[in-house]
């Protein structure tokens, strides 16, 4: 399951930024671009078509915080030691005849179009992949719109499939992703939904399961459908019964997908709840060996004899002969 794409803070890279990294052989770490009067060979055109690595647009952002061109905020702050905040850019620069002008979506001088679309609250260009700004997110989506729909307790555009279809975890996406610990909400990477409601990068969901991580990272609860594992499981342990000596011994688990405590067989290809039928389990304790539950079972009758004889003296005690009640 998985919802919106956010568009706003992967924005704009560097069409000289992309010459520049053509240039040095580095596409990873030779995208940002400092501002093109200090490029002069640079072919300012180049920019119009390419835009950077991660938009397609035909302006460079001045950043507000300081005073430099660049084609994306990405690109900004991949290479400055400071972020730009993409709701204070003021002016843009227009890559086809380099005139400074307020951030709008065609070239006041030459009447170019610096992207197919453009949002006025976050500056974003870029071509168009029919995305939206969502007020309640506070940034661009990729849509279209009418696919997603904004949950109010989680906080994030989540696909239409999900609605009531989900489980809902407050301001959910306003935590990182527990497995590389980077930001969700604002991320260009897609977020899966786990059946906990918990998030995390797709691409980090991918990897889990490359690697035989089938658990949430916070809650531990099972992440996907595991019944025909489950199935399998069960199939092992009837083919692989254990050694004499641990036949009928229990164990107490709590189960991670239920949270229900019970007492199962032991085995070591799994402890199995008796609630759910999930394998994904956990051991509360050492094991209770057949002997020390017939020891239990035969105390169990020494106890409810006790009891017995003190129900059978209390009749005595009320016959006893009352005092009188004072007048």
């Amino acid at each position: 399951m998985c919802c919106c794409t956010a568009e706003p803070h992967a924005e704009e890279g560097s069409a000289a930024a992309s010459v520049l990294s053509a240039q040095r052989g580095d596409e990873e770490e030779g995208y940002a671009v400092i501002a093109l009067e200090e490029v002069p060979h640079l072919d300012r055109n180049m920019a119009s078509p390419a835009g950077c690595e991660h938009y397609v647009r035909s302006c460079l952002l001045k950043a507000p915080c300081c005073g430099k061109l660049y084609v994306c905020r990405l690109c900004h702050d991949a290479e400055e030691n400071h972020q730009m905040d993409r709701f204070k850019v003021k002016e843009v620069q227009c890559s086809e005849c380099q005139t400074v002008q307020q951030a709008q979506k065609t070239c006041q001088q030459c009447h170019v179009q610096f992207g197919e679309y453009y949002c006025d609250i976050c500056h974003l260009f870029d071509k168009d992949k029919r995305q939206y700004h969502c007020q309640p997110c506070g940034i661009c989506r990729i849509g279209p719109r009418e696919k997603y729909f904004h949950c109010e307790k989680c906080n994030l555009c989540l696909a239409q499939d999900l609605r009531g279809n989900h489980k809902c975890v407050e301001n959910v996406s306003r935590q990182n992703c527990p497995v590389c610990m980077e930001d969700i909400h604002t991320s260009r990477i897609g977020a899966h939904v786990l059946p906990c409601g918990h998030l995390l990068h797709k691409t980090c969901f991918d990897d889990m399961v490359k690697t035989g991580a089938y658990r949430c990272p916070l809650c531990m609860h099972s992440a996907w459908n595991m019944e025909d594992h489950w199935d399998q499981i069960d199939k092992e342990i009837t083919q692989s019964p254990m050694p004499t000596e641990y036949q009928g011994a229990t164990v107490k688990i709590i189960c991670n997908d239920c949270q229900a405590h019970c007492t199962v067989p032991f085995h070591v290809l799994g402890m199995k709840c008796s609630g759910c039928g999930s394998y994904n389990t956990a051991q509360d304790g050492g094991l209770i060996q057949q002997q020390q539950q017939q020891q239990q079972q035969q105390q169990q009758p020494e106890q409810d004899t006790e009891n017995e004889t003190e129900t059978d003296t209390e009749p005595e005690q009320q016959n006893q002969p009352q005092p009188p009640t004072p007048h």
